[in-house]
């Protein structure tokens, strides 16, 4: 709590981490075993092999992370995974030689810089250029990226450019320096909640970028960024989840101590039906993630894309829900308490404050819901043309 009260969280922090290895498991399951062997890691805490290391293995890490109940510790930490995967997945031999050893030990951060102040879940109006010098060895980018998380202290970002017209079609991935390279500069975004998550402006003034440093291929960018968010959706939904679990158990315990109309709060009925109502949803929400996580060990990456990219999305918006529910339910409880900074009710009202970063960052809410609508209409449509008779003469 005092981290969140300073705005940030001790770089000592993120060193002991990086030092045991355990910014590794943030990356999405199955880990990239072999560069990870290269660099001397081959398991994590002397426990599980990397090679061993799936997504039940990420969900109880992720879960772990956020049980402070606080959001903005460990994506200070942890944030930094959402933009390595496209330079393992699709960056060239030549670039991943350059940047990953020094990523994978977290020797330098990079962030993930997708949003701007006109494009946050329209991925496809991103307006930030990135045009080629004449002489074709150099991107010139300019333009704005808005809430890029960690962004103050990465020296590198995987970032959404425009290479060509308008349009997904015109989007690539690039990845442009960032700590005092000429040309960008970074400050700091005041947001509600995750004080300590490093929310950032970032402004790009003719900065030049190797052209070397394009992530796969020209126009692919739509693709590589949609590959990339339900590892995100995913991990947002769990430590979401895990954020409403501490805000109702601290309502919980409260309301066992707390007395009113001389008993307790909780032998009063009516306070036993909003803790049971919140708890009914938190309950159902933790049980259907566990379904996720299960499910996500035993497809492919590929097959789970497909099956479950809606079916996150809608994960992903269910978990702000309900956080939304069980944060105001303890806030409610607390009463006064609740609606203070400090004290008995501090992490009550603390976490009431983050649940916009529940619910919009990663996906807003109604974006999410709408996706997974679609992504369940158009894999029914894909099935049942499978299913349909061949057209022409019956050979029954």
């Amino acid at each position: 709590m005092d981290w969140e009260r300073d705005g940030s969280v001790p770089e000592n922090v993120f060193q002991k981490f990086a030092a045991a290895n355990m910014l590794v498991p943030c990356l999405p399951a199955p880990l990239p075993v072999e560069w990870l062997k290269r660099l001397g890691i081959h398991d994590i805490l002397e426990t599980v092999k990397v090679e061993d290391w799936d997504y039940i293995h990420t969900a109880i890490f992720t879960d772990e992370m956020s049980r402070s109940g606080l959001q903005g510790p460990p994506a200070s930490l942890t944030i930094y995974s959402y933009a390595i995967p496209p330079i393992l997945k699709f960056g060239s031999k030549q670039l991943q030689e350059r940047f990953l050893p020094d990523l994978l030990l977290a020797k330098k951060r990079i962030c993930i810089a997708i949003t701007e102040p006109e494009a946050g879940s329209d991925v496809a109006g991103i307006q930030t250029t990135a045009t080629k010098t004449t002489d074709g060895k150099h991107y010139i980018v300019n333009g704005t990226k808005k809430w890029i998380t960690n962004g103050l202290w990465s020296s590198y970002a995987t970032m959404a450019v425009r290479t060509s017209g308008p349009g997904p079609a015109g989007l690539s991935l690039l990845l442009v320096p960032l700590l005092n390279h000429p040309g960008v500069s970074m400050r700091r975004i005041k947001v509600a909640g995750h004080t300590t998550s490093g929310t950032t402006f970032i402004e790009l003034d003719e900065v030049q970028v190797p052209v070397e440093n394009l992530i796969g291929e020209e126009g692919q960018g739509m693709k590589y960024i949609m590959t990339n968010f339900n590892h995100e959706r995913l991990t947002i939904a769990i430590g979401v989840t895990r954020q409403a679990r501490v805000a109702l158990a601290a309502a919980f315990e409260y309301c066992m101590q707390r007395e009113a109309f001389g008993k307790t709060l909780l032998e009063q009925p009516v306070v036993r039906h909003r803790l049971a109502k919140a708890g009914a949803l938190l309950e159902s929400q933790w049980a259907w993630i566990e379904q996720f996580v299960y499910q996500m060990t035993k497809l492919k990456k590929a097959e789970a894309d497909v099956e479950l990219g809606g079916l996150t999305a809608l994960a992903k918006a269910q978990a702000g829900i309900v956080l939304d529910e069980c944060a105001r339910c303890a806030v409610l409880l607390f009463g006064g308490n609740g609606y203070t900074t400090t004290g008995r009710g501090e992490i009550a009202e603390r976490i009431y404050r983050e649940v916009p970063g529940a619910r919009i960052p990663g996906g807003s809410e109604d974006v999410m819901l709408d996706l997974a609508v679609r992504q369940l209409v158009k894999n029914y449509q894909g099935r049942t043309k499978v299913l349909e008779r061949p057209k022409g003469p019956s050979k029954i």
